[in-house]
C-alpha cells in the first residue's frame, strides 16, 4: 500500500502507530490525533507472539489507534532481505489480529540517524541511548509517514 491509498484508509481523530521491528525488540512510537507529530512511546521486548500481540492490543487500546506503520529494513541497494520478509510477516499476524490498515516505510539507516541524534544533539550516554534507541527509531520512522501524510 502507498501512502496514498494508506492516507485513504485511515480513520479521522485515530493515532497512527509505528513499530521499529526487532527479533528482540519492538520499538514503538505513537502519534498524535492530527497525524503532525510521532512521538515515541515505549519498547517492547520480545517473548512469544501471543504476549507480543497483548501489550500490542493495550497499546492500540489506550492510544486510539487506526493504523500501523512498520519500518521496512530494506538493503543499501533497495532490496528486501531476510529481516524485511519478517517484518512483513509479523505485520500480517497483527493485522489477522488487529484488522487496522497498514503500510511498510523504508527504515534505511533510521537506527544510525537517532543514535547521531541522540549523542550529538541530547548528549546522551550509552546505558540510557540503548533504552531509548528502539522507540526513538519508531518514531523517526513514523515522523516520516505523517510528514508525507501532509504532502499528500
Amino acid at each position: 500500500m502507498d501512502i496514498q491509498e494508506f492516507k485513504q484508509n485511515l480513520t479521522k481523530y485515530k493515532a497512527i502507530l509505528g513499530f521499529d521491528y526487532g527479533d528482540k525488540r519492538l520499538g514503538v512510537a505513537v502519534s498524535d490525533l492530527m497525524w503532525m507529530v510521532a512521538t515515541p512511546y515505549k519498547t517492547i521486548y520480545r517473548k512469544d507472539f501471543k504476549t507480543d500481540m497483548a501489550e500490542i492490543k493495550k497499546i492500540i487500546e489506550e492510544k486510539e489507534v487506526g493504523a500501523i506503520v512498520y519500518g521496512l529494513p530494506l538493503q543499501m541497494n533497495g532490496e528486501e532481505g531476510e529481516t524485511a520478509a519478517k517484518v512483513r510477516a509479523f505485520a500480517e499476524k497483527v493485522f489477522e489480529q488487529t484488522h487496522l490498515p497498514y503500510m511498510f516505510w523504508d527504515e534505511r539507516l533510521s537506527s544510525s540517524a537517532m543514535e547521531r541524534f541522540l549523542i550529538s544533539e541530547v548528549d546522551m550516554n550509552r546505558k540510557r541511548r540503548k533504552q531509548v534507541l528502539d522507540s526513538s527509531a519508531a518514531g523517526y520512522i513514523l515522523q516520516g509517514v505523517l510528514d508525507g501524510l501532509n504532502r499528500v
